[in-house]
């Protein structure tokens, strides 16, 4: 299957409308990411048509739980979910966060050649980062476990914001390390077209003090 008729396939499975300069972005950073694998290691998927299904249609299956207007994706690495999220949401301003500079080097790289100007990258531990006013949603993707991302974050969560944690299996023993002042809004069991492995998103809130 050509890689256009891949994902828009994906997208009218996940009901999401996207323009054509969207899907061209897309489109265009899959095959940036094909291109800087090659030397960079971004990814172990190698395969165009894999990245469609495992990185774009996983990333942007979140979409109905991402709240703006400021997003932070932590633990970006080579920019999932946020730069699909990102081009699906350009009335939002996306913070990518990650530690390594080989990634955020990519990540510049592709915020440029896509024209996202809702984009900024930050190379950086999450501990050390800072974001005045906080952060409406967090967002990660197999990033650490459940009460690591809480300690984590916690400083970067705007009041009523939330954490949004990408998750394969259903994480049973991690929801119960929980503590009382985080509030799960939702263990949510997600499809991803043409993936055949689970996926599920835990929707947190942190108690009010």
């Amino acid at each position: 299957m050509l890689l256009v008729e891949h994902l828009n396939s994906g997208l009218a499975e996940l009901s999401i409308a996207a323009s054509e300069r969207q899907r061209d972005q897309l489109l265009d950073y899959i095959q940036l990411l094909a291109k800087w694998n090659r030397v960079y290691n971004l990814t172990s998927v190698r395969d165009p048509g894999q990245m469609i299904t495992r990185h774009i249609l996983d990333s942007l299956v979140v979409l109905p739980y991402v709240k703006g207007p400021a997003v932070l994706d932590v633990g970006t690495g080579a920019g999932l979910p946020g730069i699909p999220l990102a081009v699906m949401l350009p009335m939002a301003q996306f913070v990518l966060l990650d530690s390594k500079s080989k990634k955020t080097r990519f990540l510049n790289q592709a915020i440029a050649e896509l024209g996202l100007d809702n984009v900024e990258i930050a190379t950086s531990l999450v501990e050390d980062f800072r974001y005045p006013g906080g952060f409406n949603t967090i967002v990660a993707r197999a990033f650490t476990s459940l009460i690591n991302m809480v300690t984590m974050t916690r400083h970067l969560l705007a009041p009523d914001g939330v954490i949004l944690a990408m998750k394969g299996v259903e994480p049973i023993a991690e929801l119960a390390e929980l503590t009382g002042e985080v509030q799960m809004q939702g263990c949510h069991r997600l499809t991803v077209p043409a993936l055949d492995a689970e996926r599920h998103l835990v929707e947190l809130k942190l108690k009010a003090e």
